[in-house]
């Protein structure tokens, strides 16, 4: 099989239907970049999963082609991993016009937006990643360009300040984001289109893996692909990271294909289990049923336990946690289910884990209402 380096692979100078460097995650390594690039679909057939969301877009992008106008504006919401940023450049493919991408912690100043919003040509594709995060003034401005394609940009300060209106053409904004409740409603409600990204079913995470193995020029069998898939968290990125991880250990230490046997000890040696969990997901599991009883316990006690900061415990870890059946978020805290007692190989407690029970009396003396309260 060919990889990607053979074939060859979009620069960032790219036109429509390339992917720039900056379409991956700024963090990874050249090569790593340059594999991320090669692995994202260029067009919707080449989408796989979220079925509901592609085929409204679909219609969306057909009808504004038909039209001759950009499409209104897309937001996507979803937890990380799940396909945001590729649909964002899809658009732009689809559309056949260029995509700049920003994020919103990046745009600071009204300012920093007014002039990436100039710059923008006839039926571009501006996307901003964790658009909840953008600047309030920047936010505001935002507005009027989504609504009237214009951005007002005030010259000198205090009374004497004026502001002169500046026209734009017209663009089509795709915002992401992972924390839908933050957007702010004047800004959700001046998107046309919303779309919701589900976490992948695993018969989806395998057709994904089918496709990145061939692009990666690696022979996966169905039962390592199934392995692979069954371990992904539902996340499309979390199972191509877990190949290129799983091909480095086949062709280190197997002859270079991807069976059954060599993906279970790959993953073993990189602390994935059979749930998908890893080293730190493990150690808050552990802190809570042993050191903790199964809680109730708040976060910020619970991340002292496993030396992580609580945002990281709350956001990293917690929503696979729950939803793979193993915590449970309370009044009190944060309580782990029977599941993940058996999880861990241990005997669950006599009469079960009722969620939310109290562990403690708060007026005993020596406990902490913070591990009851600081949920």
């Amino acid at each position: 099989m060919s990889s990607p380096f053979d074939r060859g692979l979009p620069a960032a100078d790219a036109g429509p239907g390339r992917l720039p460097d900056d379409a991956v995650d700024p963090r990874a390594g050249d090569e790593e970049r340059v594999v991320e690039s090669a692995l994202r679909p260029h067009s919707l057939a080449d989408f796989i999963g979220q079925p509901k969301v592609a085929r409204q877009l679909d219609l969306v992008l057909e009808g504004a082609k038909r039209r001759g106008r950009p499409p209104d504006h897309v937001l996507l919401s979803g937890p990380p991993g799940l396909g945001k940023t590729s649909l964002a450049l899809i658009i732009g493919s689809e559309l056949g016009t260029s995509v700049k991408i920003t994020s919103g912690p990046a745009i600071e100043r009204s300012g920093d937006l007014a002039a990436m919003l100039s710059n923008l040509g006839h039926g571009d594709v501006l996307f901003i990643d964790e658009i909840h995060r953008i600047a309030r003034p920047a936010e505001e401005l935002l507005y009027m360009a989504m609504e009237d394609f214009r951005v007002d940009v005030v010259v000198g300060k205090g009374p004497g300040a004026t502001a002169i209106p500046l026209e734009i053409n017209p663009f089509t904004l795709v915002g992401a984001t992972t924390r839908a409740g933050l957007l702010t409603g004047p800004l959700r409600d001046r998107f046309g289109f919303v779309g919701q990204m589900e976490f992948y079913e695993t018969a989806d995470l395998e057709r994904v893996l089918a496709r990145s193995a061939d692009l990666l020029g690696v022979e996966l069998t169905a039962e390592g692909s199934a392995e692979i898939a069954g371990r992904s968290r539902g996340t499309p990125r979390i199972a191509n990271r877990l190949l290129r991880r799983v091909r480095d250990y086949a062709e280190v230490r197997a002859d270079g294909r991807v069976t059954l046997e060599v993906a279970r000890a790959a993953l073993a040696l990189y602390d994935v289990d059979d749930l998908g969990l890893d080293r730190l997901d493990r150690s808050v599991l552990d802190a809570l049923v042993s050191r903790f009883g199964g809680g109730p316990v708040g976060v910020a006690t619970l991340a002292v336990a496993v030396g992580e900061e609580p945002h990281t415990v709350e956001e990293v870890c917690e929503p696979f946690l729950v939803r793979a059946g193993l915590l449970a978020r309370t009044p009190r805290g944060r309580v782990a289910t029977e599941a993940a007692w058996r999880h861990l190989g241990l005997a669950v407690p006599r009469g079960g884990v009722p969620l939310g029970r109290v562990t403690a009396d708060p007026s005993a003396p020596g406990s902490s209402s913070e591990t009851l309260f600081d949920a």
